[in-house]
């Protein structure tokens, strides 16, 4: 059924917005605080990695977000928010995997709704409301 209200290109849209907005609060605060970088490179150092992978945050909270918001190889973002969320994952919120929180929620919702968007992102491309439609 197709009902007159049904848009694809007003969905990737609000899809978009949603992920690329609440992203951005993150990737903002962080250029904001940089002294925020410090706990990830204590957890890339814990596990040998070198800490200027840190900097990679940027380009996961601040680059990729914007790139999704305005449409312009927002698939290529969706992904960098997919590999953003991959690491902060297995980084800082891999002992909460398997955990609820105290009212019955996931411990990792907010997270695994970044990656799973990020990833829609991804696969949906930006639609046709967008500076660069793919």
């Amino acid at each position: 059924m197709n009902l007159p209200f049904q848009n694809e290109a007003l969905g990737k849209l609000t899809l978009r917005l949603t992920v690329g907005v609440l992203m951005l609060f993150h990737g903002v605060y962080k250029l904001l605080n940089p002294a925020s970088l410090d706990f990830i490179n204590v957890q890339l150092a814990g596990t040998n990695l070198p800490q200027a992978l840190a900097y990679g945050v940027y380009l996961g909270e601040v680059i990729a977000p914007l790139m999704i918001i305005l449409g312009i190889f927002s698939r290529l973002g969706g992904l960098f928010v997919v590999g953003n969320m991959i690491f902060a994952i297995g980084l800082a919120h891999h002992t909460q995997l398997f955990t609820l929180t105290d009212h019955g929620g996931y411990a990792l919702e907010l997270q695994i709704f970044f990656l799973l968007t990020g990833l829609a992102v991804f696969f949906l491309g930006s639609g046709k409301i967008a500076v660069k439609p793919d």
